[in-house]
């Protein structure tokens, strides 16, 4: 397989993916005869979405809203804390338990008490996206500052360099591409925050909407509302994808086919 042809066959693979897995799920529901409230076609989804397309937006705004702000929020706490604890070993020994400890907490089980302080609606969602999101940024900040060589650190001293100098001019460099996979990961974790908080103190989101429909068994208009989550995602993943291949495309190695491969 020819370079070209491979770089070809990758930009279509996602789609081809997705067209099996539409196939297979409607096969699935004609060869066993699935009750729709059970499992929807692809088609009655469709349906779903088109009949309910201006509420369904609405809440999606609602959600991508809340989900981008507390995951805005996550990354200027997230990439503070990893600066702090990666280049400070009493900050790190200080924090870092308490963070493990923030993170083991389940979520669901944090939203009654941002109910209690915040109310309904879009703050404990903002705030559940960024409980959620900011701990990864955080981790991969700090490890991407411990790459530095403590030999680079010597040599840079000896030349004169401050500890605020390697920092900024080597540390923070090196963990660009650690911080910007990160934020692959936060995404995605700030949609699920916000959705978990729409399904237990909200009049409005996709989580919300969901819950709605599932008291009502209209089971399409929940997997309608998946897809628009998945989608969100997909979205807002990819960005952060191309922003991650723009800024540290120097710490990566381009994937090319073997030569000769079949």
């Amino acid at each position: 397989m020819t370079p070209k042809t491979f770089r070809r066959l990758e930009r279509v693979m996602p789609w081809l993916v997705l067209l099996g897995t539409l196939i297979l799920w409607d096969f699935s529901v004609r060869v066993f005869e699935l009750k729709a409230f059970i499992l929807p076609s692809p088609l009655a989804v469709y349906n779903s979405f088109m009949q309910y397309r201006d509420p369904i937006m609405e809440h999606a705004v609602f959600t991508l809203t809340n989900t981008l702000i507390g995951f805005g929020i996550g990354i200027l706490v997230g990439g503070f804390l990893g600066v702090a604890i990666g280049s400070s070993r009493l900050v790190y020994a200080g924090f870092y338990p308490m963070l493990i400890g923030i993170n083991s907490v389940p979520k669901a089980a944090v939203v009654p008490v941002l109910v209690l302080w915040m109310g309904i609606g879009a703050p404990p969602a903002i705030a559940t996206a960024f409980l959620l999101s900011f701990f990864p940024i955080a981790v991969n900040v700090a490890a991407g500052l411990a790459t530095v060589e403590p030999e680079l650190e010597d040599v840079l001293r000896s030349l004169g360099a401050s500890k605020l100098d390697v920092l900024i001019k080597v540390g923070l460099p090196r963990s660009l591409p650690y911080f910007f996979a990160s934020l692959k990961v936060a995404i995605t974790l700030a949609f699920v925050g916000a959705v978990i908080s729409e399904t237990l103190a909200s009049n409005d989101g996709i989580g919300y909407m969901m819950l709605q429909a599932a008291s009502q068994f209209r089971t399409s208009l929940m997997f309608a509302g998946l897809i628009v989550i998945a989608a969100m995602g997909i979205g807002t993943y990819l960005i952060f994808a191309l922003i991650e291949t723009r800024m540290t495309g120097w710490a990566t190695r381009k994937q090319t086919p073997l030569a000769g491969g079949g």
